[in-house]
């Protein structure tokens, strides 16, 4: 199918993934115009936005396509920072990259995108988009280690209409072959990882910047003090690391400390090598903030939840839920440790149909 009259304005964050999106919606024959979108770094983080500007200024004038600059810089301070520290605050464990892609790709840049003539945006995501009676379908990309639906499950209809996804049919792979038979200036880059639009930077490092440290005790199943951490707001639920174990109660091939629990008021940690340690894990589970995005939720449904990235899918029942309220209660078939501000993303096969944050 050849589309000579719809514009798209494409995502370019100057790696692999974009560019070859890039041109692969330019071989379909839409009119493309490559974004660059900027967005807000600490002063204490080594700046690298104006590489990777560079490098998709590259790729657009490689392919011969427009290049614009979009300055998202206060939106994703506000939306995106803002928000991840207030979360953290309140001893909740938010997912900065459902709320990146929810304020800012899928936000403010879908909006200026079509207040200046866009029929549609496009990302490198590896997902995939399918038109079905009416309604756009959210689905899982193909190459099941790089599939990022779990990221985008705050997206509904009156986003889905107008996102395109062109690297979800294939493998990482073919994406670099694909890169590399196009000749693209990116086609060697190393794939960037961490937070959306900061890159690797440590969570706990980046909170001490915005968060007072404040040391505590940690505590086994038996409630004995068996180390210390630096601030019960820095850690979340099944976290394996950054707490200390003094050294008489760390034992020879002993498996590894899960945190379980969390007292704020105490500023305790609570560990266990059981990660469904009893009294900590549930089945049954509030969320708010749900998104349907295909409008089929209701009590006493049945479907399949992830909550974390890459981790596999959880059989469970929908209790209960109000449209109006965003609010949803369910109870999966298994025990399990959820922090609050997660991320429950709900699944039928393939198809991501939304998802909420755990309250």
């Amino acid at each position: 199918m050849f589309h000579s009259q719809k514009t798209v304005f494409v995502g370019v964050s100057g790696g692999v993934d974009s560019s070859v999106a890039l041109s692969l919606l330019l071989n379909q024959g839409y009119d493309v115009v490559g974004v660059f979108i900027r967005t807000w770094q600490p002063d204490w983080i080594e700046c690298t936005w104006r590489e990777e500007r560079k490098d998709a200024m590259r790729v657009c004038a490689h392919l011969k396509v427009p290049f614009l600059d979009l300055d998202l810089e206060r939106e994703y301070k506000e939306g995106v920072v803002d928000y991840m520290i207030q979360e953290y605050r309140e001893g909740r464990t938010p997912n900065p990259d459902v709320m990146c892609n929810k304020e800012i790709k899928f936000g403010a840049f879908l909006s200026w995108a079509r207040s200046r003539g866009a029929d549609f945006i496009a990302t490198g995501h590896y997902v995939r988009a399918e038109q079905k009676n009416g309604q756009t379908k959210l689905l899982r990309g193909i190459d099941d280690n790089k599939d990022q639906s779990y990221f985008l499950w705050t997206l509904g209809q009156e986003e889905l209409q107008y996102c395109l996804f062109p690297i979800g049919n294939y493998k990482k792979e073919n994406i670099r072959s694909l890169a590399a038979s196009l000749d693209l200036p990116t086609a060697e880059k190393k794939d960037s990882q961490g937070i959306c639009f900061m890159g690797e930077i440590d969570m706990k490092e980046f909170l001490s910047h915005y968060i007072p440290q404040k040391n505590g005790d940690v505590l086994n199943d038996e409630e004995e003090v068996i180390g210390t951490h630096r601030g019960v707001l820095f850690y979340t639920l099944g976290e394996r690391h950054g707490f200390d174990i003094s050294p008489e109660h760390k034992k020879t091939n002993e498996s590894p400390y899960y945190v379980v629990g969390k007292d704020l008021k105490k500023n305790t940690l609570h560990v266990s090598h059981n990660p469904l340690a009893l009294g900590f894990s549930r089945k049954i589970f509030q969320l708010g903030e749900v998104v349907d995005n295909q409008t089929l939720f209701s009590a006493g449904s049945h479907y399949e939840g992830q909550i974390r990235y890459r981790s596999k899918t959880i059989p469970f029942k929908i209790l209960s839920y109000s449209d109006n309220d965003k609010k949803m209660e369910i109870e999966f078939e298994e025990e399990i440790v959820v922090a609050l501000g997660q991320s429950v993303v709900i699944y039928r096969g393939d198809e991501c149909l939304g998802g909420g944050i755990v309250q």
